[in-house]
């Protein structure tokens, strides 16, 4: 649990599975809400767990890609009923909300 604890690595790994490689900036924009100081600890933290890979390229203005490692495809292999879980939930509030159930 302590691997995909919190809020936004669930969001990262989804992130990284839908789209590949994706810069910094990229990240970022893909999850709304998320703080840089917050983006840079999940991903330091995903990181020395191994779900994910930074490649630093030395160019000028220096640009870091992020990309899921074979754990981490793994990783979100395992989450996938987890996600179809929470789809069936969110559609049957969404459906209660419409057409709330009497008691």
């Amino acid at each position: 649990m302590d691997v995909i604890g919190g809020k936004w690595k669930a969001l990262i790994l989804w992130e990284l599975e839908n789209y590949g490689v994706r810069r910094f900036g990229e990240l970022r924009r893909g999850l709304p809400g998320v703080s840089e100081k917050m983006l840079i600890q999940q991903l330091r933290e995903l990181e020395e767990d191994g779900i994910v890979t930074r490649e630093v390229y030395r160019e000028v203005p220096p640009r870091v890609e992020y990309q899921l490692t074979e754990l981490g495809t793994a990783l979100n292999r395992a989450l996938e009923p987890l996600g179809d879980w929470g789809r069936d939930r969110i559609e049957r509030i969404g459906a209660n909300r419409v057409h709330p159930v009497t008691t």
